[in-house]
């Protein structure tokens, strides 16, 4: 069937079938199928929807377009985690070198910067000589000898996924629960996973800002995925605020670093890491159940064993072998920091974490179109967080800018994105929600 006929298809609100969704996956991959007939499908399926036969076709169809990896060898459990996108979201950068820690393997396929919220990739491109791309003989080395390894997709690995999930980036397609359930499902089913959890984000920062959206979305991956023969579970989470106090590629990389290092702990951060690791060490075997897991984590962390896999992994991949210890010689700074006040006194009681992240792709720290490069130096380090106080000597941030011109922009955005109140206008929100399973 021709392109345009499976578009029409979509846009009159018709079932696709596997076949026609096959062949247009087959045109993408191939570049048979335009960007601009891509941009039109995704369109259509914002408004047409799918059904979760066609999510599962859409899926497999994507997984199948390269290579699916082989673990067999390994003598422990292939795990993995994936988080639908946030604003201070570096959880990846802690979580695999500390289920590594535990026993498990942790190939982990990572995507760029999606619309307002970061990219693993972009953080890890932000140290110098770190191979993003490694090929599979280097990406399999390091994944059994350190225990983990964080890359992006290479081209045998759901090529199909990495061309519309570019292109859903800039033509405002992102907001698709069976799209979102395809693009992060195919690339973790050609990693050859054994379990997955997912981090489901929901509030102003996530895609999914309701908390019935995001469960929507948080029972399409768990049914899809089981349904396609991996074990999987996710956890609904807290995003009406920034994770990390860092947003910015190489300022949440150094965020990571003192995480693991224990110089600076993000206490909602822990606690989102350790029970997704909790999840995942519980699926692998690795832990009676997820509170055994938890302590697992906790462990892992508090022993320096994560951290010192973290860095064997940099140096694995390419980066520098004291990275760990000298990572303020590696991550290049800002040419302007400086801190940005708000204009009255009082408590921090609501963020606008999508304005944050809005933000950092204003300083030129994430893109407008797929092929921009982006400044790994920018964004915002020492965010405050709700129920913080705040007041002539208490900024709200850090900015880290290119320029002063931008760093005055910044500051608006900032400002406008914290809205300040009295300390008993601040509402306790838990920062987990809910636990969906199949």
């Amino acid at each position: 069937m021709l392109p345009q006929e499976t578009i029409r298809k979509k846009r009159d609100g018709e079932t696709l079938s596997a076949e026609e969704i096959a062949g247009f996956v087959s045109g993408i991959t191939s570049g048979a199928v335009s960007e601009g007939q891509i941009a039109a499908l995704a369109m259509a399926i914002i408004f047409k929807n799918m059904n979760r036969d066609e999510a599962i076709a859409l899926t497999m169809a994507m997984r199948d377009s390269g290579e699916v990896l082989d673990w067999s060898h390994l003598d422990g459990p292939v795990l993995d985690k994936h988080s639908t996108g946030g604003v201070g979201d570096n959880v990846s950068l802690m979580l695999a070198p500390a289920i590594a820690a535990c026993g498990g393997y942790v190939p982990m396929i990572s995507g760029r910067g999606l619309g307002h919220t970061g990219g693993t990739l972009d953080k890890f491109d932000a140290i110098p000589g770190y191979q993003t791309q490694p090929d599979n003989e280097l990406f399999s080395k390091v994944v059994k000898d350190v225990g983990c390894a964080i890359i992006g997709q290479t081209g045998d690995l759901a090529p199909a996924d990495k061309r519309f999930y570019a292109i859903r980036d800039v033509t405002a397609t992102v907001e698709s629960v069976p799209l979102i359930t395809a693009s992060i499902l195919s690339k973790k089913l050609a990693a050859g996973l054994q379990g997955l959890v997912l981090d489901v984000k929901c509030g102003s920062g996530a895609f999914m800002p309701s908390l019935e959206r995001a469960r929507e979305l948080a029972e399409s991956l768990v049914e899809v995925a089981n349904g396609a023969g991996l074990k999987t579970t996710a956890l609904l989470t807290d995003m009406n605020e920034p994770l990390a106090s860092a947003a910015g590629n190489a300022l949440e990389m150094r965020n990571a670093v003192e995480f693991l290092t224990g110089e600076h702990v993000d206490s909602r951060l822990f606690d989102v890491t350790v029970a997704l690791g909790g999840e995942m060490l519980a699926s692998g075997g690795l832990a009676q159940n997820t509170d055994a897991g938890r302590t697992k984590m906790a462990e892992a962390f508090q022993s320096g064993a994560a951290m010192e896999i973290l860095g064997r992994m940099v140096a694995g991949l390419g980066g520098p072998v004291d990275f760990m210890e000298n990572h303020h010689k590696y991550l290049k700074p800002a040419t302007v920091i400086r801190p940005v006040f708000a204009d009255t006194e009082g408590s921090i009681v609501a963020v606008d974490a999508r304005s944050v992240g809005l933000g950092v792709v204003a300083l030129g720290g994430g893109r407008t179109r797929p092929q921009d490069k982006i400044d790994h130096s920018v964004g915002y380090s020492d965010l405050v967080a709700i129920g913080d106080a705040v007041d002539s000597e208490q900024p709200l941030a850090m900015i880290h800018a290119s320029s002063e011109e931008k760093a005055e922009a910044a500051a608006k955005i900032i400002r406008s994105a914290y809205k300040i109140g009295h300390a008993l206008d601040v509402v306790d929100k838990p920062i987990i929600f809910e636990r969906v399973a199949p």
